[in-house]
This record gives structure tokens, C-alpha cells and sequence, in this order.
């Protein structure tokens, strides 16, 4: 029997004969073993491969062999159009990979600004020479192994708008400038250039050579600048103190030391970026010799002080500048408190709430528009100017209406103790608001000789000239605690007094507002007991104020019905409308008026007793001078008139005879007390029997209205007055 045998290929035709099959399997079995065993569609994968490899390996031949010069102008059409910014180098240029971070050479390149900005070009520099991390680059993270730059000059501006800034490289909202992350470095002659248009600031900063190795500095980095604030100019100096920290993600240490306006501003705290102070833990040390001058350098109007040292807490959200646990001393007075300024368009926005435990009274002196540092040494004669030759009281500083429409306000200030020696004020309590040049100071409260007064003053300063309306009002006071700060025992004195001011007038300082106001002016008197003494002197009843010297009664009670002592104010000029004073004994009347324009007084009382006088001496008391001098003129010459008469009397018949001539029937009618507590006019006074006074009017204002008299008008005003009584 035959073995098996092994098949032999046969061999057929060429339409699929078995011989042909066999030998491409035979050629493809080869073919695999020769290619490691990858089947086509590996291999063509794997050819596309090394094709990119050999393409990479031999682009960076070429780039590495020619520096990358070539790309030159490839380089500024690809970032021009990237940046929308026109970018040159006209020097020496490489960029290549070496070996696989980016190097980059570039002479005298510049990245040019927006066309709103006030510079051509955002970036500088004569020599750029840096190599940057490149797959961190790819991801969005900018990391500058190295970097070498001479003579750099970088422009950071703002746009008018606040909405977009140079930096930024598109129409967008514009972001925080961010350094990127360096780990060695040398920077020689950098400048930078800020500006802020919102803020109306710039600033130009230089820098000292940094120089830093593998991510850490060799020391602070220290800078030194100048610039302007509004119209005031300012310099600058201080330095990151632990750059090595920012570099690797933390914080750093800001140390800076501004001057501008007799002012100087120390900055201490922590920032998270070199040029960001948003979130920032800053401490602010402002000192100076007027704190008017530190808000005048963004342009906030605020009363002069003296000399002051404040300290802060300084944070910045957003548009917020936020100044917390802010305390110090202004003068001889302290003030705490927190205080927020916010960048609004069309104005700065400006929030407070501030407390003083004590005020010294000096220091109120700038809110009212006194010199602090005249009134301090020269007391009260500092509060007195001489115009035309007369003496002048009330303040002419002008109110800084330009200031004024740069910002609104809201305000609330407290004070608890003002230290003064005639003034008893204390708890303060002063709400303003200023919206659009419309000035409030409402309300205004503070308590006074254990009386309230409540104020509401507005100040229009929307237009050329400043319009003020005035209304204070005082409660019920002791007017034995008011007579204490001047000197008088409060002792056996029960009176009170109320009063209430209401003007308006136009004038950008106090002294014109009032020069042109209108209005009216009343101080009522409730019943109450006064001193004798105080009254009789008053009234210059010498017999009835004698009798109580010998009989050592000087300060026996005497009542007070009623009193009303009023003025109507018309263009500047007080008339009196009515002086009325209801005592137990006599009746107090007045005329005359004063004048705001030029500050003079001229009006008189006297007193009718109820009671027969056997020796009085009842003439009007005239009151004269200026507010900054009065005079009190005792020997009237009324006085005068019935001492003549008396002698005559004394000569022509007897001694006895002579003193009739000072003998008061006291036929004085007494005033019915209502429309004096209600504060009424002349016309609306009425005797305890209902009839019209004829006692009281208006007042002769003549020397207020002109402030001068001749001979023969000061003859006529006197007729008339003496008429009258």
C-alpha cells in the first residue's frame, strides 16, 4: 500500500490557476516579514508620521540654523492681525526653538495703542531677548524662562469710558493688566506710563535694574514715578518688597510713600498681583497740615482743618475704594468711622459715616468758614476783618461750587462732646447729602444748655449763583444755662426760650447769602423767674434797683410773662417786628432793626412800669456798633432829654420839682400773651384789654440800610423814636 505524499502546487492558467494563487501568498508572506510583521494601513500611518517628524526635525534645522530671521515679516502681519495693533521691528529679529522653548530676539519693536490713546505705542524696547515655556504656552500659561529686556517703556491707559484699556486686545471689556510668570530675569531702564481717565490720573513710574535667577529676585524691586492727580501734581517712590513670592503665585509686600499738596500718604499691605489691588490688604497712614488738601486731589470739596493724621484699612472691590477702621485726629479733635469712594460716571460717588467723641471748638471754625490756625492764635480777634473800615463777623469764604458738581455724597457725622467755654453744644448729629450740586444738610441737630436745636439747610448750587434756605429751630431752653456760659450764676433764673430762623437767600458765601436774604427771625420767651438784678438793669429803674442793693435782695425772682423778640428780614436787612417783653412789673419794647449787608445794629428798649416809680429813669437802651463790636449806649439821649428837664425844673421852682421829671406813673399797658407765644407780627400784638399796641412797629433800619447817617438823619431817626415812646 502506497504512503501519503504531500501536496505539490499545480500549476494553472493565468485566469486563477492554483499556481498563480501560491506564489502571491508565498510574496506576501515575505513582504510581511520584512516589515516586522505591520499590515498596510499601519504602515502608511506610521510613513505620515515620520514624514512629521522629518518635517518638525528639519523646520527647526532651519530655524535653529537661521535664527527664524526670515519669519520677521510674517511675524508682525500674524501679530497685527491677532492684536488689531500694528507691530514693527526694525532690528535684529530670531525666533526659533531652542531647544524646545521658544526664543525670541527682537530690536526696537513696538506694539502700537489703540487710536483713542495718548501715546502711539503700548510697548517699547530698544532690546528684547527671551526664551518662553512653550507647551504651558500652548495651554493659555505664560511662562518666561527668561528674560532680558533694555530700555522697555510699557503705556497703560484707560479709555475715557472706563470700558476698555490698552492692554486689552480686543472691543470687549478690558481686564487687570497681569505680569506673566518670570523665573530669571534682567530689566534695565523700564518705564511705565498709567493713566486714568475717570480718575483724571497719570502717572509715570521708573524702575531700577531687577534682576532675578531662577524664579527669585535679587532684591525688592524699587521704582520711583511722578504724575498728576486732577490739577495737582504728586511724586512717588517705593518698592515690592517680596517680588520672589508674586513670581510663584503669591502675595507681595507693597511699601509706597506718595506727596502731593503739603500731604503725605504711606501704602503698607499685601497685594495679589504686582499691578492689581483688587482684594488687596492694604493699610493707607495720610498726614498733613489741612485734610482739605488730600480730598482736593480727587477733587472733593471738604472743610479746611488743622494739621491731621488719619490711618486706614484700604480695600478695593470693582469701582469701590473702600476705607475701613479709619481713625486719627484732626486738630485737637478725633474722628473714627469707615468711608467709601466708588467711580461713577458722570461723578464720584462718596459714602461716610464718621463720629467724634470731642470737637474742640476751634476745629468747628473751617465749617463755618474760619481760618482753624488764625482762630487757635489769635482767638477770637481772628474771627473779625476789617472792610471798608468797619469791622466784619461773618464768614466770606466762598463755597467751591466747581468742586462740588465732581461728586456726590451721603454723610452722617456725630459728635458727642464740643469743647468750648461759652458754648454748652453736644451731640451732634449731622446728616448731609449732595446730589448734582444740590447741597443738604438735613437734618442738622445738637443739643444746647439742655435745649434741641433741629436745622435744615439747603444749598442750591446748580446755578451761577448759590441759593440757601435756612430753617433752625430751637426747643425750650434754660435760659439760665445760657446766661451760665457768659459768666452769670444760672442760680434763681427759671426762664426758657424758643426760637425759630427761617431765610433764603442767594450768595456764594455766608456773609453774601445772608446779605441778600428774607425771611424771619423770632425768639419767643415762655413765663418763667429771672434775677432782679438782670431785670432791673434792664429797665434802668435806678430807685427800684437801689432799694433792692441796700435791702440785699438783688437776686429776688421777678416773673416773666411772656416776650417775643422778632425780626423781619427783608433783603439783607432785620427789622424789629416785634420786641415785646411782658414782665410782673414793667413792659419791655423795642425798635430798630440791623443789617446783615454791612453788620451794623441800631435798635433801642425801654421798659413802662405797671407800678408807680418815685425815681426812674426809663429811657431806651440803645443797642449800636457791629455784630463784631457792639455797644450798648445806657445814657440815651432820651436820658439826656429828662435830666435837662429836671434841672430845669430844679432851677425855676424847687429841687422837689426836679425830680418829677424822672417820676413813671406806671401806666404801662400789658401784652396779651398769645400772639406773643405764637410768635406774631407787630401788627397782630394786642393789650390784655384786646386792643392794637401802639408801642411797637417795625424799626427805623436806616444806618442798617446804608450804614451811614448824617447829623440831621441821626436828629430825625431820634425824633422818631423818641416819638414812639
Amino acid at each position: 500500500m502506497d504512503s501519503p505524499r504531500t501536496p505539490v502546487p499545480t500549476r494553472e492558467t493565468v485566469d486563477g490557476s492554483p499556481e498563480e494563487t501560491s506564489l502571491a501568498n508565498a510574496s506576501a508572506v515575505a513582504e510581511q516579514q520584512s516589515t516586522g510583521g505591520l499590515s498596510r494601513p499601519w504602515r502608511i500611518a506610521r510613513n505620515i508620521v515620520l514624514g512629521i517628524l522629518g518635517a518638525i526635525f528639519l523646520a527647526w534645522l532651519i530655524l535653529y540654523v537661521t535664527k527664524g530671521r526670515f519669519l520677521k515679516h510674517p511675524f508682525e502681519r500674524t501679530v497685527a492681525a491677532m492684536t488689531h495693533r500694528q507691530v514693527k521691528v526694525p532690528g535684529d529679529f530670531q525666533l526659533y526653538f531652542d531647544v524646545i522653548n521658544i526664543h525670541f530676539v527682537a530690536e526696537g519693536m513696538t506694539i502700537s495703542n489703540p487710536a483713542w490713546a495718548s501715546k502711539p505705542n503700548l510697548f517699547e524696547a530698544k532690546r528684547i531677548d527671551t526664551r518662553i515655556s512653550t507647551f504651558p504656552l500652548i495651554m493659555g500659561d505664560r511662562r518666561v524662562k527668561w528674560l532680558d529686556m533694555l530700555d522697555g517703556a510699557l503705556d497703560l491707559e484707560w479709555s475715557k469710558d472706563g470700558k476698555t484699556n490698552t492692554w486689552t486686545f480686543s472691543e470687549r471689556q478690558g481686564k487687570p493688566f497681569e505680569m506673566p510668570l518670570i523665573r530669571q530675569a534682567t530689566v534695565a531702564g523700564t518705564t511705565l506710563r498709567y493713566i486714568d481717565p475717570r480718575l483724571q490720573l497719570s502717572a509715570d513710574i521708573a524702575f531700577k535694574t531687577i534682576q532675578a535667577s531662577d524664579t527669585r529676585f535679587a532684591s525688592s524691586i524699587q521704582f520711583t514715578g511722578t504724575g498728576m492727580e486732577r490739577s495737582t501734581p504728586f511724586t512717588l517712590y517705593g518698592a515690592m518688597l517680596t517680588p520672589n513670592a508674586t513670581v510663584v503665585g503669591g502675595k507681595n509686600q507693597l511699601d509706597l510713600h506718595i506727596k502731593a499738596a503739603r500731604t503725605a500718604i504711606d501704602v503698607a499691605g499685601t497685594l495679589d498681583a504686582p499691578t492689581r489691588i483688587d482684594g488687596a490688604d492694604l493699610k493707607v497712614t495720610a498726614r498733613g497740615r489741612d485734610i482739605a488738601d488730600l480730598f482736593s486731589v480727587i477733587g472733593v470739596a471738604v472743610p479746611e482743618t488743622r494739621s491731621y493724621r488719619l490711618v486706614s484699612g484700604l480695600t478695593k472691590t470693582g469701582d469701590e475704594y473702600r476705607f475701613t477702621g479709619l481713625h486719627g485726629r484732626f486738630g485737637d479733635s478725633d474722628i473714627a468711622g469707615k468711608l467709601t469712594v466708588r467711580i461713577m460716571e458722570p461723578r464720584l460717588k462718596i459714602d461716610a459715616a464718621l463720629a467724634t467723641r470731642t470737637l474742640d471748638i476751634i476745629d468747628i471754625a473751617p465749617f463755618i468758614g474760619y481760618n482753624p490756625d488764625a482762630v487757635a492764635a489769635e482767638g477770637k480777634g481772628a474771627l473779625v476783618k476789617q472792610v471798608n473800615g468797619t469791622p466784619r463777623l461773618l464768614p466770606d469764604a466762598p463755597l467751591r461750587v466747581e468742586a462740588l458738581r465732581n461728586f456726590d455724597a451721603r454723610l452722617h457725622y456725630t459728635v458727642r462732646t464740643v469743647r468750648a467755654r461759652n458754648l454748652p453744644v453736644s451731640n451732634i448729629d449731622l446728616t448731609l447729602g449732595l446730589d448734582n450740586s444740590l447741597l443738604s444738610l438735613s437734618p442738622l441737630t445738637f443739643d444746647m444748655a439742655r435745649g434741641h436745636v433741629t436745622s435744615d439747610i439747603g444749598i442750591n448750587a446748580r446755578q451761577p449763583l448759590v441759593h440757601t434756605d435756612y430753617d433752625i429751630r430751637l426747643s425750650p431752653t434754660p435760659m439760665g444755662v445760657l446766661l451760665a456760659g457768659y459768666g452769670v450764676d444760672e442760680s434763681g433764673t427759671s426762664g426758657t426760650v424758643k426760637a425759630r430762623i427761617r431765610m433764603a437767600g442767594d450768595g456764594n458765601t455766608v456773609h453774601d447769602s445772608l446779605s441778600t436774604a428774607t425771611g424771619r427771625i423770632a425768639i419767643v420767651i415762655p413765663a418763667g423767674s429771672f434775677w432782679t438784678r438782670n431785670v432791673q438793669l434792664s429797665e434802668l429803674d435806678i430807685g427800684t434797683f437801689v432799694q433792692k442793693l441796700l435791702e440785699h435782695k438783688l437776686k429776688e425772682p421777678v416773673q416773666i410773662n411772656c416776650g417775643l423778640i422778632a425780626f423781619t428780614v427783608r433783603n439783607g436787612v432785620a427789622a424789629a417786628d416785634p420786641i415785646l417783653i411782658d414782665t410782673q412789673k414793667n413792659v419791655i419794647v423795642g425798635r430798630g432793626g440791623f443789617s446783615f449787608r454791612n453788620e451794623s445794629l441800631d435798635f433801642a428798649v425801654r421798659a413802662d412800669a405797671k407800678k408807680f416809680s418815685l425815681f426812674s429813669a426809663q429811657s431806651p437802651v440803645g443797642v449800636n456798633g457791629y455784630f463784631a463790636k457792639p455797644r450798648i449806649d445806657v445814657v440815651s439821649p432820651d436820658l439826656l432829654e429828662r435830666a435837662g428837664a429836671g434841672l430845669g425844673l430844679s432851677l425855676v421852682a424847687t429841687p422837689l420839682a426836679g425830680i418829677l421829671a424822672f417820676v413813671d406813673v406806671g401806666d404801662a399797658k400789658a401784652a396779651q400773651c398769645g400772639p406773643v407765644l405764637a410768635g406774631a407780627t407787630a401788627r397782630a400784638q394786642r393789650t390784655t384789654g384786646g386792643k392794637p399796641r401802639d408801642d411797637i412797629g417795625h424799626g427805623t433800619t436806616a444806618k442798617a440800610e446804608s450804614g451811614r447817617k448824617t447829623a440831621g438823619e441821626r436828629k430825625d431817626q431820634r425824633k422818631k423814636f423818641l416819638g414812639v415812646f
